[in-house]
């Protein structure tokens, strides 16, 4: 058997003796234990067989044999074993091994009680050492019974809580038969899973360990995570380090039992009737157990010679669970018995000797109630088992060659604390191999800052492809994020998408080189129109100034002049005025402008296309009529542009998509549709005044100025049809300056294509030759 099974042998001696030296147990009698070997079929057994020959003052009977008087029976650490004990016998039983809810019914069971407390938190406590170790991707293998169903729903549920993954679930069977027509599954399904951290829960001398040492014969290595009574030893000799990290075991806290280390150096082993010195030397192969500080280089040890290894290395004996438990189990049994007496006495009984009891009922109905506080001063409850705030202790077990394993505490759960102080790892925790970086069982690669998941279809929540994270968006955790964080509109991400910076506002200013040519070009036009009107006052009384209507003329200067000025509202920094401005001086001044080509394309056409016109047709031409489109037309306007400020006005934005690591500060036309009806109302005005000067082009006259009219028209459509699509497939500044400079361009085109060949005439060829030329054409 596994050297830690004498722990039993010498727990038992060492509470016997104990209590027996104790003048207030037992009233002055000894308490006496049996071997109960042969039929067992378990550690006990083999005990039984090996010192049977030695027996000489302590009698190893067959559990067979009856006896008229009602003993408490120690079973354990097996479950099975007990339940089959339990059912051939109706004596009072208790259990030392890990706790099992089946045995917990009386009704089926009323003579069993069990010492152990319930693993109520113990998917708690292995869930938090995952997180501590971020292990989100483990192997769980379960006994297929009650018990292990129960813990898999627990685990699986906690594991949820919390985003942890199981890899793969076996679920051993119990029948050996039904385990080996599928034990090839469960060897590959371990075997090919990415998972290196795997949960066993169940049974020890079970189908579950004959998978574990399948897997150990098949060089399965993980670290395996389990209860108290898995501390697994590798026999092989040729173990090697390089592909194990250890088992971790969870125990129930117990305090320390520091009289037992004092019984093991002084006990005199001759005084008991079998050998158990090669006992002690072998339990201690397994169970010398140091703490993290005190032993942390592993190349302290030698292999040479193990027991001399033993004999230098002073370490402290810990208790295993079961150990523990089964020295409760003996006090609780001392306990018993001693209120049995005091009853006895009490009751002055005579018909039984002292310390004899035939009544089972009785005496099951006592262990049963019993509550003591045992040497260690733990307060002992046998008829309540399930402890509210359980604290665990977590050990690593060290595999090492030659079957020597070190058993080393690196921490402790307690679940009644908060949940930041719940789990405390040891800081220098080392693994078997000898190193100290944390081996790692993960689906998927984490995530690193400025990435974010994206589940596989199919597959389980720990199983994902890392994506940078979109546009303006970061994550700079270092642990996976499900979604990445939007930075702040006055803030934009870094091309590693980890850090928001702050953006630089900009706006087109008049610093700016598109700015400073702008603004400089729209002063140059507006001072050379003031120019042209300058030139137009000077010569009104010329003959081409005054053919050509010279107030429609002056108008469309003084327009054109307010048409190169607003442009300037479109630079510098926005403010909610300027943004107002922008759109109803940049409408009504051009409405104004072709509505006087319109007057002016009107009036020329009334002129030359009436040869005969009446005497009404000659007052409207008299009265100027044709000058009334520019009020109709300018109103109509500015109602549109009414409807525009009370639905939906211009207002300051921010545009950040435009400029990387910029904030563009422009102002939004509000309503769109306002604007294109506004833009659409100048359009179909220049298409108006475009096809009545093209009806006009070819009339007679030195001075008409049609194709000058229509060629503008042609110009001014020509920028505004061409500005749309620019307009819409830009951003930020630059859609800005689409915007100024068509008005530029379309103001230039009117100021170019109509003024500009009357100035050459007034200017380069007005002399005496030529005023007498035209004078003589002049009809009498």
């Amino acid at each position: 058997i596994p050297a830690r099974r004498y722990e039993f042998f010498l727990v038992l001696f060492f509470a016997t003796d104990e209590i027996n030296k104790n003048p207030d147990l037992l009233l002055n009698m000894s308490l006496i234990v049996w071997l109960l070997g042969g039929q067992c079929g378990d550690e006990w057994s083999v005990l039984y067989k090996n010192y049977s020959q030695e027996n000489i003052n302590v009698e190893f009977i067959n559990y067979d044999c009856l006896s008229p008087d009602c003993y408490i029976h120690l079973t354990g650490p097996s479950w099975k074993t007990s339940l089959k004990m339990s059912i051939q016998s109706r004596t009072p039983k208790v259990f030392f091994g890990p706790f099992n809810p089946d045995l917990r019914d009386h009704d089926q069971f009323p003579f069993v009680h069990q010492v152990a407390t319930k693993d109520t938190y113990l998917s708690h406590a292995m869930v938090s050492l995952m997180l501590h170790f971020r292990w989100t991707w483990i192997g769980l293998v379960i006994s297929d019974d009650d018990q292990g169903i129960q813990f898999l729903s627990d685990l699986r549920e906690e594991m949820q809580r919390h985003g942890i993954c199981l890899a793969f679930v076996n679920m051993i069977p119990e029948n050996m038969q039904i385990y080996m027509t599928r034990a090839t599954i469960y060897d590959k399904q371990i075997m090919e899973s990415t998972a290196k951290v795997v949960i066993i829960y169940g049974e020890m001398n079970s189908t579950l360990e004959v998978s574990f040492r399948r897997w150990e014969d098949l060089g399965v290595r993980r670290i395996w995570i389990t209860t108290s009574q898995w501390d697994v030893i590798t026999n092989k000799n040729d173990f090697s380090l390089d592909f194990f990290h250890g088992t971790v075991t969870f125990e129930h806290h117990h305090s320390e039992i520091a009289k037992f280390k004092n019984f093991m150096k002084t006990m005199n082993t001759d005084k008991y009737p079998v050998n158990i010195s090669q006992s002690i030397v072998g339990w201690n192969y397994f169970n010398c157990s140091t703490s993290m500080n005190s032993f942390s280089k592993m190349d302290h040890l030698t292999f040479n010679n193990t027991l001399e290894w033993t004999a230098l290395h002073n370490f402290d004996m810990v208790l295993s669970e079961e150990g523990y438990n089964l020295y409760n189990a003996v006090y609780a049994v001392a306990h018993t018995y001693h209120e049995l007496i005091l009853l006895q006495v009490e009751s002055q009984q005579t018909e039984v000797p002292k310390g004899t009891f035939t009544d089972c009922q009785q005496v099951a109905s006592m262990l049963k109630s019993r509550i003591f506080t045992n040497p260690v001063g733990e307060l002992v409850n046998m008829k309540h088992r399930e402890n509210q705030c359980a604290d665990y202790e977590i050990f690593i077990i060290w595999n090492f060659p030659q079957g020597l394993g070190l058993k080393v505490k690196i921490g402790s759960y307690l679940h009644c604390f908060s949940q930041s102080q719940q789990l405390h790892i040891s800081e220098d925790l080392e693994w078997a191999t000898g190193g100290t970086s944390v081996p790692s069982s993960t689906c998927s690669v984490t995530c690193t800052a400025g990435f974010r998941k994206i589940h596989q279809n199919q597959t389980a929540d720990c199983c994902f492809d890392c994506v940078q994270c979109p546009e303006n968006e970061v994550s700079n955790e270092t642990a996976d994020m499900e979604q990445c964080v939007r930075c702040p509109e006055d803030k934009y991400a870094n091309l590693e998408k980890t850090h928001c910076l702050q953006r630089a506002v900009s706006f087109l200013a008049y610093e700016d080189p598109w700015g400073m040519a702008l603004g400089c070009m729209a002063l140059f036009l507006s001072a050379l129109t003031v120019l042209v009107l300058v030139t137009f006052v000077k010569y009104k009384d010329t003959p081409i100034v005054k053919a050509n209507n010279r107030i429609l003329s002056y108008i469309l200067l003084i327009s054109l002049v307010f048409c190169f000025l607003c442009s300037l509202f479109f630079i510098g920094h926005p403010n909610q005025a300027t943004c107002i401005l922008q759109q109803i001086t940049f409408g009504v001044f051009f409405t104004v402008a072709i509505s006087t080509v319109l007057a002016k394309t009107i009036t020329v056409l009334m002129a030359f296309k009436l040869t005969t016109p009446g005497k009404r047709m000659r007052g409207m031409l008299a009265s100027g009529a044709p000058n009334l489109v520019i009020p109709i037309c300018t109103l109509i306007q500015l109602f549109l542009c009414g409807i525009w400020l009370v639905t939906s006005p211009p207002f300051i934005d921010r545009e950040t998509q435009s400029e990387y690591g910029k904030t563009i500060i422009i102002c939004n036309k509000g309503s769109v549709i306002a604007f294109h009806f506004v833009l659409g109302y100048l359009g179909s005005l220049a298409l108006g005044s475009f096809t009545v000067a093209f009806l006009a082009r070819n009339l007679p006259d030195r001075f008409n100025e049609a194709k000058f009219l229509t060629f503008s028209m042609l110009v001014f459509c020509s920028v505004w049809i061409t500005f749309l699509p620019v307009y819409h497939s830009t951003r930020g500044t630059v859609m800005v300056v689409v915007e100024v400079f068509s008005i530029l361009a379309s103001s230039a085109g009117l100021l170019g294509c109509i003024f500009l060949p009357k100035c050459c005439v007034i200017l380069v060829r007005l002399d005496s030759n030529f005023l007498q030329k035209y004078k003589d054409n002049l009809p009498s």
